[in-house]
């Protein structure tokens, strides 16, 4: 047997090529997205950078934690505690007690952004005068690196100040240092501190106020300490997401080629049946052949595999998608998982087909091998149906139990490829309707070209099915994913749109300091909403600790100056005593208390003001300023009077906030400016995602229009005979591509509707109906890049069938 598969493969390689290929890129793929998976697992420990020199670093609270009966719960708190004052000099009993401080720092000339820190830290990370002195007077400063020379005044958001000193830069921070007074002054509120002394007493000092940290654990008490595990879990959404992609896509390819090729041997297996091979001999020597492909293809994909994951490590880290140290390492597990994966895929690609293959009578097999018929198997027409009922199963509960669900990243990547396979299965009953409609005016043109084509493409059921499948899927992947980032950011827009009612909005990126905020209340003309964000913490099911965005914001100025979208209750009941919710709180009717932790760990128990619907996710909680303490306000919308000028009301509001860097926007401008868009991530993963698509969509359509090729070849030489020119049969094979693609094209178009309007439901039901929106601008270029493809591949594999 397997001397007869091997003698196969040798005469009829052409016909296993497009399989070979498709299966070496998805073990390839797959080697390379498990290299990288396995690199992102072993991410470096990062070492202390700001207190690498410091004894012990003691932090207040920071972390919320919360006993149930499943366990404690942890979420870090929105504005950490300080440490009590008692605890503070209770340390200062034990040792030099060094009180640190950050905060922004804006100046002309920087080259990035700033921060700011009181100068007696700078000996803990540490850093060393390269020139100049330290800072003594407010008006004085030490900087890092050489961006500003001694001497040197610069314009600070603080004011004006003067150069007296430089350290060399540590690369983790473009750092600004001031006298200790100055810093106190600037961020009056610390919430950490380093002690010289004895570790251990220090803890019993400290008891449960606040966090005791040393060693490697100083690295806690950095900006962004986790910054590390959440671009490994950013590396493994974009990899895992792009490695299950290539999965499907690749058994998807495979099976169809397999699925195509065994139905061009049906005259050979006819044969092989006439002369005495019984149907389990057929279905040995099909699963033989694509064993020695899988074998060949799976040991290609992974040397590929080994080449290119390093590569893409680099180009990741260069696009400032993975953190600097991201490198692949020397894992093996993830070779034995793509070539076992890929004799897997082989395997199941080729299972139906040579199924299919050995169930065929001789007399049945010859002559179907003249006729184009039962292309629908009853097994075919039961997988594609079993899956489309599940795609309707799965969507029509979510629609009435969970519909917020349906917005998730991972639910509307996965959920199209279940409607996509289904529609592919069941594809060869839409093959004849659509070619006629594609073809309906060609068709009537003068001359025979259109009629051919129609009659060409509609005839093939199986070869028109066959080349269209990979455009199918190829479109369908585009239009379901960019579509469904699209329809979702639309919806956030008109969201935030209809809550602002505003005419201007300032922002301060560093936020609006005390005297900022009197100077804006106190601009003629303008009524001010300002708004600090903040965080509130529920403990849900008993066993939940649910963290929800806030906004704190003074009632009044809230019901008169925004449009909130309340299903119940009124904007005028939020107090110091109550709080806004939306529906996807457990407990969320008017008048209902709830217990919740505030921003800063605090307990109370609120009452339910008012209830806002889910929306797409960005209907958070309101409070009154009093239940966000440690709040910082970041944004004003302003209202102009009845009868005021608003050009000068925008000239008193800029002025106002000169001095804190706030910046004046009109509402449409502030609208535009934030709305949502796609991250750089997000984007490389679909950039990742697609190109896979296209790239096998490529593979797919040349190999199965050669394949098709050289069975064409008698109708092909029987039109030159009947008088056609060499040219004009070349333009025939490629209308007839062009027809097939367009075909494919359509149903993917259709499936992403379909997958899409299942989104739409889920937000009108959400109370944010936007409408689907179809990528088109990219639809038209993946149809156009499949439709350049099929072409050159059917003229250049038409070709030699031509020669005389």
């Amino acid at each position: 047997m397997l001397t007869l598969a091997l003698g196969t493969l040798r005469t009829r390689w052409t016909a296993f090529t497009g399989s070979f290929v498709a299966l070496a890129l998805g073990v390839a793929i797959l080697a390379v997205m498990g290299l990288a998976l396995a690199s992102a697992a072993d991410a470096p420990r990062r070492a202390p950078e700001r207190f690498a020199a410091a004894p012990v670093v003691v932090r207040g609270q920071d972390t919320l934690r919360v006993s149930t009966p499943a366990g404690v719960r942890a979420e870090p708190l929105a504005h950490p505690r300080p440490l009590p004052a008692r605890t503070v000099a209770a340390l200062r009993a034990l040792g030099p007690v060094t009180e640190d401080r950050s905060f922004p720092v804006r100046a002309e000339g920087a080259p990035g952004p700033l921060v700011g820190h009181p100068w007696s830290t700078a000996a803990f990370a540490p850093y060393e005068l390269t020139a100049g002195r330290a800072p003594r007077a407010a008006g004085e400063v030490v900087i890092s690196g050489t961006w500003a020379t001694v001497g040197e005044r610069l314009r600070t958001g603080h004011g004006p100040v003067r150069v007296v000193g430089t350290v060399a830069p540590l690369g983790f921070e473009r750092a600004v240092f001031h006298s200790d007074a100055r810093a106190a002054r600037l961020a009056p509120v610390s919430t950490q501190l380093v002690v010289a002394a004895d570790p251990a007493r220090v803890r019993r000092v400290v008891g449960g106020t606040g966090r005791v940290l040393t060693g490697d654990a100083r690295r806690l008490a950095d900006a962004a300490p986790d910054r590390d595990r959440e671009a490994v879990t950013a590396l493994y959404a974009l990899f895992g997401t792009a490695g299950g992609v290539a999965g499907f896509v690749s058994v998807f390819v495979v099976a169809s080629t397999f699925a195509f090729t065994v139905a061009q041997r049906r005259r050979e297996f006819g044969l092989l049946r006439t002369a005495g091979a019984t149907p389990g001999q057929i279905r040995r020597l099909v699963g033989a052949e694509a064993l020695l492909a899988g074998v060949a293809a799976s040991a290609t994909g992974c040397v590929l595999g080994a080449y290119a994951a390093p590569k893409l490590a680099a180009r990741v880290v260069r696009e400032g998608l993975a953190p600097g140290w991201f490198a692949i390492g020397d894992a093996v597990w993830p070779y034995h998982l793509a070539f076992w994966t890929g004799l897997l895929v082989a395997g199941g690609g080729v299972a139906a087909a040579s199924w299919r293959a050995g169930r065929t009578r001789p007399a049945e097999a010859l002559r179907e091998a003249s006729a184009d018929t039962g292309v629908l198997t009853r097994g075919r027409l039961l997988c594609g149906t079993a899956l489309l009922l599940t795609a309707v199963a799965t969507l029509v509960p979510a629609l009435l139990a969970d519909p917020a669900s349906l917005l998730h990243r991972k639910t509307y990547i996965s959920r199209p490829m279940l409607l996509i396979t289904a529609v592919a299965l069941l594809s060869p009953p839409l093959v004849r309707p659509l070619v006629r409609m594609v073809t309906l005016l060609p068709s009537r043109l003068p001359g025979a070209g259109g009629m051919l084509v129609r009659e060409n493409a509609a005839a093939a059921v199986r070869r028109t099915a066959s080349v269209a499948a990979p455009v199918l899927v190829t479109v369908a992947l585009t239009g379901s994913l960019l579509g469904a980032v699209q329809t979702l950011n639309r919806a956030q827009a008109e969201e935030r749109r209809q809550r602002t009612a505003a005419d201007l909005v300032v922002t301060a990126e560093d936020g609006l300091g005390p005297g900022a905020l009197r100077r804006l209340r106190a601009v003629p003309g303008a009524e001010v909403l300002v708004t600090a964000p903040s965080a509130v913490y529920v403990l849900e099911e008993g066993v939940a600790l649910v963290r929800s965005e806030a906004r704190a914001a003074d009632p009044a100025a809230l019901a008169a100056t925004a449009r909130l979208p309340l299903t119940d209750g009124r904007v005028t009941g939020l107090d110091d005593d109550s709080i806004i919710v939306n529906e996807e709180w457990e407990r969320h009717a008017v008048g209902q208390r709830v217990s919740v932790w505030l921003g800063d760990g605090t307990r109370r128990t609120l009452r339910i003001a008012a209830v806002m619907p889910v929306g797409t996710g960005g209907n958070g909680v309101y409070v009154t300023p009093a239940n966000a303490p440690g709040a910082v306000p970041d944004r004003a919308e302003v209202r102009v009077a009845d009868g005021a000028d608003r050009a000068a009301v925008a000239a008193g509001l800029r002025e106002a906030v000169r001095s804190s860097g706030g910046r004046v926007h009109t509402a449409g401008a502030w609208l535009r400016a934030t709305s949502p868009r796609t991250d750089g991530r997000t984007r490389a993963g679909f950039a990742l995602i697609l190109g896979i698509a296209l790239l096998y969509a490529g593979i797919a359509l040349a190999g199965t229009l050669a394949m098709a090729a050289s069975d064409r070849r008698p109708e092909l030489r029987s039109l030159r005979l009947a008088g056609a020119t060499r040219a004009q049969v070349l333009r025939l094979v490629a209308a007839e591509a062009l027809t097939v693609t367009v075909v494919g094209g359509v149903l993917g178009v259709l499936v992403a509707a379909a997958n899409l309007l299942g989104m739409d439901g889920a937000l009108r039901l959400l109370s944010a109906p936007a409408g689907p929106v179809l990528p088109w601008p990219a639809l038209g270029a993946v149809t156009g890049a499949c439709a350049v493809t099929a072409v050159v591949s059917a003229v250049v594999s038409a070709g030699p069938a031509l020669r005389r």
